[in-house]
């Protein structure tokens, strides 16, 4: 038993240090296996995210089916990962009528407001009011929602646009299958480790492993919130009091349209007297020997003129 004892002890050893990983190696024996251990490790993830990530027969294709479980309404009839979002310009009678109608519908089909901004504008003693509201709303009530906010004011622009993000959610999903999976094994080597670089080499590596992980869970829930909930934001606006805009030149009343023509008139008017106004000095400047000299030369063309028929009529 005691001579079995030390042998069992140096087995463990061994099979610790083959298997454990860490950050980088010391150029010592031990340090090297270590080093070799640790990428041995990181290359099996890096294979099976790969094999993952290609769709295969392995991990992949289980992450793929879990993604697209967890997707749960934003996947359309395939299963695929899509993300909805539209957005609407509106000219509204009243803004916060309007605002407090649109968060009544959004709420009524699962949704919420979650964000808003509101302006109120001066012109002398004319305000009105714009702003923006964006709404987050269950994929499938996402064309309802867009037809109800169509319908609360003038459409002045509406779109909307789609983006398959399945293979990212599968792709992080695998990873993230992978990662875990890593994390399992650098556990129960820190857990049978004795040696103390031994302890720190798993140590370091399961941070860092756990980071990738909780980086990965942040990634992946992201695009899980943004495909089962659609983004749809809305620009709002009232007219403005001070400067009235028919739909058609031909619907302004007739009375109206003749009081402008005369306003117009009057504008032209004050700014031709302004513009002679401003002309006035270079005119005198500038014309005024043009005058004395074109004068000078009429006379002494007329004297010569008159010369020449007297010498001819004697």
């Amino acid at each position: 038993m005691d001579r079995q004892r030390p042998i069992a002890v140096l087995f463990v050893v061994l099979v610790l240090l083959a298997g454990c990983s860490g950050a980088g190696g010391d150029g010592g024996a031990a340090g090297g296996a270590d080093t070799a251990a640790i990428e041995e490790t990181s290359l099996e993830a890096e294979r099976a995210a790969d094999a993952g990530g290609d769709g295969g027969d392995g991990s992949g294709g289980d992450a793929a089916d879990g993604a697209a479980a967890t997707s749960g309404d934003g996947t359309d009839a395939t299963g695929r990962s899509i993300i909805r979002t539209g957005a609407v310009e509106l000219r509204v009678d009243d803004y916060e009528t309007a605002q407090a109608n649109l968060t009544a519908a959004v709420e009524a089909r699962g949704g919420y407001v979650s964000d808003s901004t509101q302006r109120v504008h001066d012109r002398g003693e004319a305000t009105w009011t714009s702003g923006r509201v964006v709404l987050r709303v269950p994929a499938e009530n996402f064309s309802d929602t867009m037809t109800a906010v169509e319908a609360e004011g003038r459409v002045v622009e509406s779109s909307t646009s789609t983006e398959d993000v399945t293979e990212q959610v599968v792709d992080l999903q695998a990873r993230l299958d992978n990662l875990r999976a890593e994390r399992d094994r650098l556990r129960t080597l820190y857990e049978r480790a004795n040696d103390t670089e031994d302890v720190l080499a798993v140590e370091r590596r399961l941070s860092e492993v756990q980071t990738e992980i909780e980086r990965t869970e942040a990634r992946l829930q992201n695009l899980e919130r943004r495909v089962a909930y659609s983004t749809i934001t809305v620009e709002m606006s009232e007219p403005r009091p001070d400067r009235p805009a028919p739909d058609q030149w031909y619907d302004t009343p007739v009375l109206a349209a003749f009081l402008e023509s005369v306003h117009g008139v009057g504008v032209v008017l004050r700014a031709a007297v302004v513009a002679f106004a401003y002309a006035a000095p270079y005119l005198v400047v500038f014309l005024t020997p043009i005058a004395v000299t074109t004068g000078l030369l009429y006379r002494f063309r007329h004297r010569i003129l008159g010369g020449r028929e007297d010498g001819n009529g004697e």
